[in-house]
């Protein structure tokens, strides 16, 4: 618990969160983790919109499995069941803990069966690898990805299971778990595991033959404990291939300083580099290792050419494909960095195993001293230079004591030992945490530049207090209607993952498997969205809102407005009409209400500089010279009308009669929403004043004038013709629709791939699509439709690991079975027997 003990009160001392105030805004940890907790505590009470296939509450419907098997199955988010829902937070926090603790633990263990030695110093330098600047930088914020902390010792403990010939079923259930808690980490950890092995048959003195069989074992467990867990493998990657594709950082090779520069202690975190900084006793006792002539010699080769390989292989691009399953890593292009952190936690035990003389210590100080002044000016702090100034040399003192024959210099040394790893870890820890040179883009600050000046006055402060989210979620609460008809919490309020904070059924959804069907449907509608299209917003508009169901949204105040909405599931009549490719929003959101709600007016240059007109690809605005207003764009509507303005990617302050806001949208990485502009003047002008810094773009017809009686007929008309009751369950849909209906069911959710759909009880179909929503052919007349979710990727995943669990089966009985046997056998010649007591495999501690 030192690892533990050290974070804690290093946070403490930042003022982070419990000690101070919430998980910081616009972190993935408040936008992704949290919320994705909060729904995880829903469904665990029998509260959550869906279960474990479909998420009812965010993007109008999505798969949940990808999320919950990349980001909830840390076995320790299951503490979300001992707290309150609105204290989910500290749930994670705790989850955290344990993480670092569980892993700290486990690579104390698993030192001792590298080398034996004194518990207590293993201990010590596992702290070191549980607090390495990766967890506190990175791993931190993805409690997901603390698992790996876990699984790099728990699956080199189950590899030395191969090595001592004790069985490898229980080591596949060990790496079964840690592929079942967080694949990504897990490839990584399995393969720094799988290098250690083999570094320890390099140096084994066994036979070939033997350490041949070992690594035989090792490969056939590794096998199964992967196979066992293809569920969670194959439904990621049939999740990953229909989402919406992530932005993959290429950062180039650094260079030879700046990369030495991160196993310094106290440098700035964030830096775009690998934190690879794992405590001053292990930079020196891997420094020291090559000259510690206690050790055997192929030991003192092969450890520091591992490590070399390793850092230079997280940094090459080809080799860097490698820790990430082959895969470009997302977010994080050295997310797999804690493996580098333990492998010189481990090369460090190897040299403190063989008590470092004083020979051996002097000379690792002077060559960390190298490196050190090299890289010295690379981001260093005063405080890299009090631990290395003061630390190296009081380590040094006191493992020579500790080699020493005097019962009081080893206790006096231990002391200092213990006290020096636990400031120095502090000290680093409390640096670790403090403010980044490289913030993550705040996707918060994104959004409400997205968002229409009445929607934005809902915003609360930028880290909101527990009582407003709880005063939102009581609103929705009391508005909700689902199936009936949607509660939607509006264009983001708190975080990107509203719905699954608050609760209720909006759009807004971030998340690393955000399906594309659903950013594209939603965008075509409208909505906009962020992050390349890895986060969407909920519908702004009227008519967005009455197409997906959306009876009740969050206001500002906050309130609840109500407003008339088609029921989820609505019939469209045989040969509705279909907009061409490339048609307005407003002419795609008739086509799906059947009706013309809308007055579309042609777009009329006004004063300011000139815009460019490109026919049906829109209009480019240049950029506005200083001391200009901006360009103007004017269009005439009926009095009365509702105006509105539709440029996904407009860059730019607008300003209109009715207010002012500052827009920045992006081809394809910020798309803004429908935007309100108030009622048409009596004039009938509508006028738009863009003043634009960088030279943007509008659509050919971006303004639309909507006649709210007419929409509320159409809306009307489709609660006619619509279902007669829907029933939502937890991945299934049914609806009784009028006796005889022809044409097609269109459903107000999202055409991702798995939806299959069947009409009055018969065989069920891959479900079609209707501008991007499912559609359901009603053949010649039908009065009932019933449609079920299955997780493209789940049912091979199963039957791949029901053949690896029959596999572990057998071997696990036909094992059982053998030592039976055995036990009952006669007992041999004297002196061919092991003694009691003893393994009869080999002793490779030392290996």
């Amino acid at each position: 618990m030192l690892a533990v003990g050290v974070y804690v009160v290093a946070l403490a001392a930042r003022r982070g969160y419990p000690f101070g105030a919430g998980p910081r805004a616009g972190t993935v940890l408040a936008e992704q983790v949290v919320p994705l907790h909060a729904h995880l505590w829903d469904l665990l009470h029998g509260r959550g919109g869906g279960d474990l296939l479909v998420n009812w509450n965010s993007g109008y419907g999505v798969p949940f499995l990808p999320d919950l098997v990349t980001d909830l199955l840390n076995p320790f988010s299951l503490l979300v069941l001992l707290v309150p829902r609105e204290q989910v937070a500290l749930a994670v926090f705790l989850g955290t803990l344990l993480s670092i603790g569980l892993g700290t633990a486990l690579m104390t263990v698993f030192l001792g069966r590298l080398a034996p030695g004194p518990g207590w110093l293993r201990a010590l330098l596992a702290t070191g690898y549980g607090l390495c600047a990766w967890v506190l930088v990175e791993g931190v914020g993805r409690p997901a990805w603390l698992w790996g902390l876990v699984s790099l010792p728990l699956v080199g403990l189950a590899f030395d299971r191969c090595l001592r010939r004790t069985g490898w079923p229980l080591g596949a259930v060990a790496v079964a778990l840690a592929w079942v808690g967080n694949f990504y980490t897990a490839a990584a950890a399995t393969l720094g595991a799988a290098l250690v092995l083999v570094l320890r048959l390099l140096v084994d003195r066994r036979p070939a033959g033997e350490r041949l069989r070992s690594l035989g074992r090792a490969l056939a467990m590794t096998a199964t404990g992967v196979a066992a867990a293809a569920p969670v493998l194959w439904v990621t990657f049939e999740a990953g291939r229909t989402a919406v594709p992530a932005a993959v950082p290429h950062p180039g090779t650094p260079g030879l300083t700046d990369y030495l520069a991160r196993l310094l202690p106290g440098t700035p975190a964030g830096s775009g580099l690998p934190e690879v900084f794992t405590g001053v006793p292990v930079l020196l006792l891997v420094a020291a290792l090559p000259f510690n002539r206690a050790v055997p010699v192929r030991e003192r080769l092969v450890w520091p050419l591992a490590l070399a390989l390793v850092a230079i292989a997280f940094v090459w691009r080809p080799s860097q494909l490698l820790w990430h399953v082959a895969t470009a890593p997302q977010g994080d292009p050295y997310r797999s960095t804690f493996v580098l952190a333990g492998l010189l936690t481990m090369a460090a035990w190897v040299g403190l195993a063989h008590r470092p003389g004083p020979l051996a210590l002097g000379c690792g100080a002077a060559l960390l001293a190298g490196p050190a002044a090299l890289a010295g000016a690379r981001g260093s702090t005063p405080l890299t230079w009090v631990l290395l100034g003061a630390g190296v040399p009081v380590l040094v003192g006191a493992l020579w004591a500790l080699a020493s024959t005097g019962a009081g210099r080893r206790r006096a040394a231990a002391t200092v030992l213990g006290c020096a790893v636990l400031l120095g870890s502090g000290a680093a820890a409390y640096a670790a945490l403090g403010p980044r040179d490289r913030e993550p883009d705040d996707p918060t600050a994104a959004t409400t530049a997205a968002l229409p000046v009445p929607v934005q006055a809902v915003l609360p402060a930028p880290e909101p207090a527990a009582e407003q989210a709880a005063a939102a979620r009581r609103l929705l609460r009391s508005a909700e209607d689902w199936p009936a008809a949607r509660a939607d919490p509006g264009p983001t309020a708190l975080t990107g993952n509203d719905p699954m904070l608050l609760g209720g059924q909006g759009g807004g959804y971030r998340s690393d498997y955000l399906p594309l069907a659903t950013a594209q449907a939603l965008h075509s509608l409208g909505a906009g969205w962020l992050l390349q299209g890895r986060q969407t917003l909920s519908a702004a508009d009227p008519v967005g809102q009455a197409l997906l169901a959306v009876g009740s949204s969050l206001q500002p105040g906050p309130t609840v407005r109500r407003s008339p909405a088609a029921p989820l599931v609505t019939v469209r009549p045989p040969g509705a009409p279909t907009p061409p490719s490339g048609a307005p929003v407003w002419a795609r959101q008739q086509a799906l209400l059947g009706a013309a709600v809308y007055q579309v007016p042609v777009l009329v240059p006004g004063a300011g500089p000139a815009p460019t007109d490109h026919g049906r690809s829109g209009w480019s605005l240049p950029t506005t010279p200083a001391g200009e207003a901006g360009t103007e764009l004017t269009a005439g509507c009926a009095p009365g009308r509702l105006a509105y303005l539709y440029a996904p990617y407009l860059n730019g302050r607008l300003s209109w009669p009715g207010g002012v806001l500052t827009v920045r949208g992006e081809q394809n990485a910020t798309a803004l929403p429908i935007l309100p502009l108030g009622p048409v003047p009596a004039d009938g002008v509508v006028r738009v004043t863009v003043h634009v810094e960088l030279a943007t773009q509008v659509p050919a017809s971006p303004f639309g004038c909507l006649d709210p009686a007419a929409l509320a007929q159409a809306v009307q008309g489709l609660r006619a013709g619509g279902a007669r009751s829907v029933r939502a369950g937890g991945h299934t849909v049914s609806a009784e629709l009028p006796p005889g209906s022809t044409g097609s069911a269109v459903l107000a959710v999202p055409a991702v791939p798995g939806w299959r759909c069947g009409v009055d009880g018969g065989p069920s179909a891959p479900a079609g699509s209707v501008q991007g929503l499912l559609a359901v052919p009603l053949g010649p007349g039908a009065s009932r439709i019933g449609c079920t979710f299955e997780q493209p990727g789940l049912a091979p995943g199963l039957w791949v690991s029901a053949a690896a669990v029959g596999g572990w089966l057998l071997v696990t009985v036909g094992s059982w079975w053998r030592r039976r046997e055995r036990a009952a056998a006669p007992p041999g010649p004297a002196g061919l027997n092991p003694p009691a007591g003893r393994a009869a495999g080999p002793d490779v501690r030392r290996c």
